[in-house]
């Protein structure tokens, strides 16, 4: 009897391990991309009045991750190339950095567990920019916030206003090591609701900012507090023509009026507008899109070194950063791309920008243009 039992359980240890594991592998997926890109820049304009050399360089990207998902909960972890230093931007230039063919920096962009219940979702770790937006004139695709995010959502009975979204959460960029108020942290609340048949949508945020340098990794020379009020909003402009108009006004309220290290010129720099027109998605096999932004933000509008900056070659080298400083212009952008097949997109953007107060003798410029071919594993 002893070995009769002794064998059903070595049979069915098997069976039982197999079919856990079989069940963990069909809840995880895996996802890579990879990005190759070429670069033209010119008519760059440094603020002493010369010009930056003509630069053309040949760019790639690529990442890879895993999520493990269930009906209620997920986790998450990517990684990618880039420099660690350079959160906004993830590309590298041939042959810079790793000369000699040597090796490459490599980073973790996502790690995160989520839950979800009914309309009510959280997730902790560093993820995707959890709040609404059109573009990455506030806030880069390619920085992922650390922290505690929670999102509640109200789906409403027929009528004009057709759902409600409350989102919050607290953000650490840099921990201080004591109190979490000594942190460089910034906490975000937003109601994002769509009315008429979700052809319109409107997103007012609110971003706290506290304890920001004034100049990204270490060399800051003063903090910073920002109050950044965001009114967001979309237009659907027809169902059967996929035609959206969006416009984005942000508006620091903080006042920098005699500040000891902030110059007189752009202390009321506080506002900026963007407004797009965007024509077609990407969603299948010979999809084309085609979109315009104009953008005018002034200096403390946005955090300039979370934002994009991919509109121009201005950034912090002089001060021994990576990271571009990208506000403080008016510019416009132009967007071509088409679906070459189901996962690669072909894209082309062009952007020219000035700058609006000088910080020297005379106005930053730039023109840049972008060819990317996107591939999806």
């Amino acid at each position: 009897m002893k070995k009769l039992f002794l064998s059903l359980v070595f049979l069915i240890i098997p069976v039982i391990v197999s079919a856990q594991t079989n069940s963990f592998l069909s809840q995880l997926k895996f996802n890579s991309d990879f990005r190759f890109r070429v670069e033209q820049d010119w008519d760059s304009k440094k603020s002493d009045g010369s010009f930056r050399d003509d630069r053309t360089r040949l760019r790639y990207r690529i990442r890879t991750g895993v999520t493990y998902a269930t009906n209620r909960y997920e986790a998450g972890f990517r990684i990618r190339t880039g420099n660690p230093k350079k959160q906004q931007d993830p590309q590298l230039t041939l042959g810079d950095g790793s000369k000699e063919f040597g090796t490459l920096p490599i980073g973790i962009e996502k790690a995160y567990f989520q839950a979800t219940w009914n309309s009510f979702k959280f997730w902790v770790g560093k993820n995707t920019f959890p709040f609404e937006k059109s573009n990455e004139l506030f806030w880069s695709d390619n920085v992922y916030p650390e922290g505690v995010s929670a999102e509640k959502n109200f789906t409403l009975p027929e009528g004009f206003l057709n759902s409600i979204s409350l989102k919050g959460g607290h953000y650490i960029i840099a921990t201080s090591n004591r109190s979490l108020d000594t942190d460089a942290y910034f906490q975000g609340l937003q109601i994002s609701t769509s009315v008429y048949q979700n052809k319109l949508t409107f997103f007012p945020s609110l971003y706290i900012f506290k304890n920001i340098p004034n100049i990204p990794d270490g060399n800051d020379t003063f903090l910073l507090n920002y109050s950044i009020l965001h009114l967001g909003s979309r237009l659907v402009i027809s169902k059967t023509i996929p035609l959206n108009f969006e416009v984005d006004y942000y508006k620091n309220l903080e006042d920098y009026n005699n500040h000891d290290d902030i110059l007189n010129s752009i202390e009321d720099q506080n506002s900026g507008i963007v407004i797009g027109l965007k024509y077609g998605k990407l969603a299948k096999k010979g999809d084309w899109h085609f979109s315009t932004t104009y953008a005018n933000l002034q200096r403390f509008s946005v955090v300039d070194f979370l934002a994009q900056n991919d509109w121009g070659r201005w950034d912090y080298s002089s001060q021994d950063s990576p990271d571009g400083r990208l506000t403080n212009y008016k510019g416009i952008e132009a967007v071509v791309a088409y679906k070459l097949e189901n996962n690669i997109n072909l894209k082309m953007k062009y952007y020219t920008i000035k700058q609006l107060i000088p910080l020297g003798t005379a106005k930053e410029t730039g023109s840049r243009i972008r060819f990317d071919i996107d591939i999806k594993f």
